[in-house]
């Protein structure tokens, strides 16, 4: 029998999903859109809009490596389950889904939301099937928890945000009021969620779901494939949002790291690809680090 691949890390990336969910229901329930960005809708309605585009993006994007995780403990049958959802929740990379300068919820932002849904039911049935168990000590853990802490101290100003608190002005530019071309003044980091925010959920991730190793290879690679991208994707979005903040805001350039949040011709795009094929060269999330145990769960 294949062996299965408990769900422990998947279980994690969920639970840090689902708490940024809740944090953004809140919020955008109860500040006023004019110190949120790109919204309208105010109160319990507000809310309900903004966590379905966040249902969206960033969520949506992380179902699909945790569909192929869950894959690795279900049977083939589940895949009538699986292949909707990747459908569903790749929909939010179709042109017009996902709208940065427009987060109001739409019709069509329903679509990933499914896919993100059954997603977490597959995670579910995966994780009674194989158990709840996290990988074994991996070699590169240590370099994993560097680099979670680094991107977690470069973020956080957006995770005051998101709870709808500004992190104190000083060592980062949070509260000093800056001017977008066609806006109103607003504190450099607006309350609510930050695409950089998404970035960090998506590297986070990406480092815990790169822990599990899957038996079957052919979906070992896809799933690797895709953590790397995951990561990289991540990375640049924190980039993009932290320079425009902590240093366009702070006037000591006009010159912005190209957006990274959807596809486009730029450099930041083609670092994504570049970062993406040389982590994959080097085995990230494809095969077992230096120093690695045997590959049961630990509970």
């Amino acid at each position: 029998m294949r062996p299965r691949t408990p769900q422990g890390e998947g279980l994690a990336v969920w639970a840090l999903l689902v708490a940024d969910l809740v944090a953004v229901l809140v919020v955008y329930s109860t500040v006023d859109p004019d110190e949120l960005y790109s919204v309208s809708r105010s109160g319990v309605s507000g809310g309900l809009s903004r966590a379905l585009v966040q249902l969206n993006f960033p969520i949506a994007l992380a179902a699909i490596p945790l569909v192929l995780l869950a894959m690795g403990s279900l049977t083939r049958r589940a895949w009538l389950v699986a292949g909707p959802a990747l459908a569903l929740s790749a929909f939010v990379a179709w042109p017009g889904v996902l709208d940065p300068g427009d987060l109001d919820a739409r019709p069509v932002n329903v679509i990933p939301a499914l896919g993100a849904v059954l997603a977490l039911g597959l995670t579910i049935a995966a994780g009674r099937a194989a158990g709840w168990g996290f990988a074994p000590r991996r070699g590169g853990d240590p370099a994993r928890i560097v680099v979670a802490g680094a991107l977690v101290i470069a973020a956080l100003p957006w995770i005051a945000a998101e709870v709808g608190v500004h992190f104190p002005q000083g060592v980062f530019n949070t509260t000093s009021l800056y001017t977008e071309p066609g806006e109103s003044p607003m504190p450099a980091v607006h309350l609510g969620h930050h695409h950089g925010m998404a970035g960090l959920l998506l590297a986070l991730g990406a480092l815990l779901l790169s822990r599990p190793r899957l038996a079957a290879l052919t979906l070992r690679r896809v799933y690797a494939s895709l953590l790397c991208l995951m990561l990289s994707y991540g990375v640049a979005n924190m980039a993009n949002d932290f320079w425009h903040e902590q240093v366009v805001k702070r006037g000591w350039t006009s010159t912005d790291v190209p957006g990274a949040t959807l596809p486009a011709a730029n450099l930041t795009w083609a670092g994504i690809v570049v970062a993406s094929v040389v982590l994959y060269a080097f085995g990230f999330a494809r095969r077992d680090d230096a120093g690695a145990t045997r590959d049961n769960p630990v509970t």
